[in-house]
């Protein structure tokens, strides 16, 4: 199937080339899809995209009047596609429900660790021979409370790391996962989990429900000291009330590895550039806010899940099959359970997020 795969980088090209070898024609762009953009489809059969990718609905038309009937996300988020729209056109969406959980929950940890124990400060300190201890005070994560918002894949993963440093984990999500339950996390309300965890990590999908989860009248509810971590999507917390929280010491810091207006800034060279987004600028210069550029997902075991499963799906669309990881307009984000489908060519049972 000739593909125009989007958003493509050094990092991720040589994983889906060599889960392509011959069986495909893909063209890689640096280039993010946008309506100006579009028009490097022509001629192709489906393009595969990243999450900084526009597929809206003006977008998705344009493609269609190119011939594109097909699109395959490379991640497992789908808050970037009009999937409404799609379904309308007859364009079939596939995502990647599934890669390493572990590669997201470990980043969400190693964000925590470095912000705790103050390890940039302490680095810094070393490059500059200043070796008091005064301002690196941490704290231990055994016998803390550590809440767990969304019980996926992910979410448990880092529950079960926190557990192994002797934590407390308590979960806030409407489906209860079986396996959560099994490692004793308990399921409280989210006000409750707020309340009284020292650590709060967000792992669910960006929707309606989950759009501003996190805004000034939950950082109301946190504990002055605590720490939030979000490595799922930027705009599930309110970037505004999360700095007049961290100002007002509402709360103690935050880790971020996603941010509410990401596009058109993460995965980008800016360093001859002017950032003029304030509220970024903002971030960036608190002591207690460490920032990463949307690379919790960079890991080799994860870029090999993802291109084994962008690959798959091209192989079943190419071959007349349906993908199992097809997206339909009115697709939730139902956790923990096998999804059903059809038979396809090296047919696996599938995860949902």
């Amino acid at each position: 199937m000739k593909t125009f795969v989007y958003s493509a980088h050094a990092y991720d090209r040589p994983f889906l080339e060599e889960a392509s070898g011959k069986r495909h024609t893909l063209i890689f762009s640096e280039e993010k899809l946008t309506i100006d953009t579009a028009r490097y489809a022509l001629g192709f059969d489906a393009i595969a995209v990243f999450t900084a990718d526009d597929c809206s609905a003006p977008v998705l038309d344009k493609l269609y009047a190119q011939g594109i009937r097909y699109i395959a996300l490379r991640s497992a988020g789908y808050d970037h596609i009009n999937l409404h729209h799609a379904a309308q056109l007859g364009i079939r969406v596939a995502h990647v429900p599934e890669y390493s959980p572990y590669a997201i929950a470990e980043h969400a940890v190693a964000m925590l660790m470095m912000m705790n124990r103050k390890l940039l400060d302490a680095q810094l300190l070393m490059k500059l021979q200043d070796f008091r201890l005064d301002t690196l005070t941490g704290f231990d994560i055994h016998g803390k409370k550590v809440g767990v918002i969304g019980t996926g894949k992910i979410g448990v993963a880092f529950a079960r790391i926190m557990l192994g440093f002797g934590a407390t984990v308590l979960a806030s999500d409407p489906v209860q996962a079986e396996e959560a339950i099994a490692l004793g996390i308990q399921y409280v309300s989210l006000e409750e989990l707020l309340r009284t965890s020292d650590i709060v990590s967000v792992h669910c999908p960006l929707n309606e429900t989950t759009k501003y989860l996190l805004s000034a009248k939950q950082f109301l509810w946190m504990k002055s000291d605590s720490i939030v971590i979000n490595t799922s999507r930027g705009a599930i917390v309110n970037t505004r009330d999360l700095i007049a929280a961290l100002e007002d010491k509402k709360i103690g810091g935050a880790c971020l590895d996603v941010y509410e207006r990401e596009k058109g800034l993460f995965f980008e060279d800016h360093r001859n550039d002017i950032i003029q987004d304030e509220d970024f600028l903002k971030l960036r210069g608190m002591k207690n806010v460490l920032i990463t550029g949307h690379q919790a997902f960079l890991t080799r075991e994860a870029l090999t899940g993802i291109a084994a499963t962008t690959v798959h799906t091209l192989d079943c669309w190419q071959l007349g099959y349906k993908s199992p990881h097809e997206l339909h307009a009115d697709e939730s984000f139902t956790r923990n359970v096998n999804t059903t489908h059809t038979k396809d060519p090296g047919s696996i049972t599938v995860l949902s997020i």
